[in-house]
């Protein structure tokens, strides 16, 4: 089993619901966490509820790549290494093909594919050197096709296929990557405010004690791709 304490983590898109859920379970358990967002203000609550001399927020934006090596910059200013980079930033817009805008289209193709792919490529240096960790969340909408999900579904398909062959590419230097496929998240998408109602669902706090596990995990075994689901319908 590997030891996680004191190493240092960068989680995007985690103000809040999936990507705070990762990084409570991460700093419960000895991680150094950086998370960035394009909103301060839920980051600051985000730093204040965790509480933690070894939290840094980032406010940055994935679809920018000088802003994440900027982040990463900070984060080894700050903790001076990085091992884990998390890519979670993620939109939805959900609309038949033929009435999806370009603007929709773009918005999710920039956050949801190329800035997994800016955050990882600003995190590959300190990953190899680290012997590091790459996990993205993707969704089972990266493998099962849905009515008016053509865009989602092409961006999520995309990222399941871009963390496998990076995972490829970068094995032989002794860094893992992983990518999380979730059904149904209690979560803040596309502005949900969770409630009770959403208890049937996978929590936040599960995906995260998932990253944990994985981190966990003996080095010579790697999970490249989990699908995970509610045990039950609601």
């Amino acid at each position: 089993m590997q030891q996680i304490e004191n190493k240092v983590a960068y989680i995007t898109g985690a103000a809040k619901g999936i990507g705070f859920g990762i990084a409570e379970a991460l700093v419960k358990n000895g991680v150094k966490v950086a998370l960035s967002g394009r909103d301060v203000q839920a980051l600051e609550k985000a730093q204040e509820t965790l509480g933690n001399a070894n939290v840094l927020i980032i406010p940055s934006d994935v679809r920018n790549f000088d802003d994440q090596l900027k982040a990463v910059e900070q984060i080894i200013a700050k903790f001076g290494k990085l091992d884990i980079a998390i890519a979670n930033a993620g939109i939805g817009k959900f609309a038949p093909i033929d009435e999806m805008s370009l603007e929709d289209w773009n918005a999710m193709m920039d956050t949801n594919l190329t800035g997994a792919f800016h955050t990882l490529k600003a995190a590959a240096p300190q990953l190899k050197a680290n012997n590091g960790y790459y996990i993205s969340i993707a969704s089972l909408a990266g493998t099962n096709f849905f009515a008016n999900g053509a865009a989602y579904n092409a961006s999520k398909f995309g990222l399941v296929g871009f963390t496998q062959a990076a995972m490829l590419d970068l094995r032989d230097y002794g860094v893992k990557c992983t990518t999380i496929m979730p059904g149904s998240v209690t979560s803040n998408f596309n502005g949900h405010t969770p409630s009770e109602e959403d208890s049937w669902k996978i929590q936040p706090s599960d995906i995260g004690q998932m990253v944990v596990d994985l981190l966990r995990m003996n080095h010579n075994v790697l999970p490249s791709k989990i699908e995970v689901r509610p045990t039950k319908t609601k």
